[in-house]
């Protein structure tokens, strides 16, 4: 009886927000318009963003299995192992946790963690440090491979660089917070189960053009899953954030055509526009919805690079930001809960939501800043 009483009231205020948010879209808009937007936006979305996104996830996705098929991967785990217990405080082997997630999506490493083998090197607070570290590669691929097809090359690259130092921000801060919660984590290994020697399987052997043919459409076959699932993101967080960030038409009305809006953000931003324009650069108070789309889906974000660029509001220094806090953040809002949850520490999610949200920010102003260097060589 309580829950339903609970249930019900909830309902109250969710009615409430709903109706003053879309009413007061409705009023400036006009509710016919504001409708027609909406469905206009959505559509142009699908069709010139989603199925563009999706045919780089099909691409990048056959690449990465390619990698893996032919020890690419494990050849790039060797290279980066070194480098894993001095910058990120991490066990060598999450190198290879760092190139899945870049090659796919966050919840790759979770793949990982759950394999007892790669969880005894770990202590219990590296352990749970990996959602933030995985999640800051997440998608790596796909957002350099899309900025670079918007005809960008060393922004991207400067971006990478970014990510990386908010990734160290990030693991760094999230490990900190977890051993000063739980003291005892800093000694306990992540699994101390007993480990038992199990043979390898004998691979079949296949031939060298069986197994390009098989890795190239499992590749592709994971790509296509990929751009489905961020259908949902792109559609109705990318349309929501564009009727709060674009304005009128070029006519100066509302005439119902996609990519119309009430420029709520840009006005918002506009207030503290001297913040935003020091730590990362922005020129125009309309950048600003990126980042905010960023935090629940990267590729929803991208789909505002095309009309950012189109509208002349975005350079080689938004772009080299982009990256960085799309890269780093990647929908962490939307993934973390679950990550933990996976991992079996879901009552840190505040502190790694908290760690990651800091570690962006780096990502975004060591972008920045490093471009300015770029522009001065």
């Amino acid at each position: 009886m309580n829950r339903k009483k609970s249930s019900t009231w909830e309902g109250i205020p969710c009615l409430v927000i709903i109706l003053l948010l879309f009413g007061g879209i409705g009023h400036v808009m006009g509710v016919s318009q504001m409708l027609n937007t909406i469905m206009n936006t959505a559509h142009d979305l699908l069709l010139n963003t989603v199925f563009y996104l999706m045919g780089v996830t099909v691409i990048t996705g056959a690449i990465g299995k390619i990698f893996i098929e032919f020890g690419v991967v494990n050849l790039l785990e060797k290279i980066l192992r070194p480098m894993m217990r001095p910058i990120f405080n991490l066990p060598g082997v999450a190198s290879l946790g760092a190139v899945m997630t870049f090659l796919s999506d966050n919840p790759a490493i979770i793949s990982l963690s759950q394999d007892k083998r790669f969880r005894q090197y770990f202590k219990k607070y590296q352990f749970i440090s990996l959602t933030n570290f995985g999640t800051a590669f997440g998608m790596g691929l796909l957002v350099i491979v899309f900025m670079m097809g918007q005809g960008f090359f060393a922004e991207p690259m400067i971006g990478f660089v970014g990510a990386m130092v908010g990734c160290v921000v990030s693991t760094r801060l999230m490990q900190r917070s977890v051993v000063k919660a739980y003291p005892n984590f800093a000694h306990e290994i992540a699994c101390d189960e007993e480990i038992e020697d199990i043979e390898e399987q004998h691979k079949e052997e296949k031939s060298l053009f069986i197994r390009i043919l098989n890795s190239l459409l499992d590749g592709g076959r994971t790509g296509v899953e990929v751009g489905l699932t961020i259908i949902p993101g792109v559609l109705i967080i990318s349309t929501f954030v564009m009727i709060l960030t674009f304005g009128t038409s070029a006519e100066g009305t509302y005439t119902g055509a996609a990519y119309e809006g009430v420029e709520l953000l840009p006005w918002l931003a506009g207030k503290i526009n001297f913040v935003f324009e020091w730590l990362f650069g922005f020129t125009d108070p309309h950048l600003v919805a990126f980042p905010i789309t960023a935090l629940g889906a990267v590729g929803a974000a991208l789909s505002l690079i095309p009309s950012f660029l189109a509208n002349g509001w975005a350079d080689g220094n938004a772009i080299a930001v982009f990256t960085a806090i799309g890269m780093c953040w990647s929908g962490y809002l939307s993934t973390h809960t679950a990550m933990l949850d996976s991992l079996g520490y879901r009552e840190l999610t505040s502190k790694a939501i908290v760690a990651h949200t800091i570690g962006g920010l780096a990502a975004a102003t060591t972008a920045h800043w490093l471009y300015m260097l770029y522009t001065l060589i």
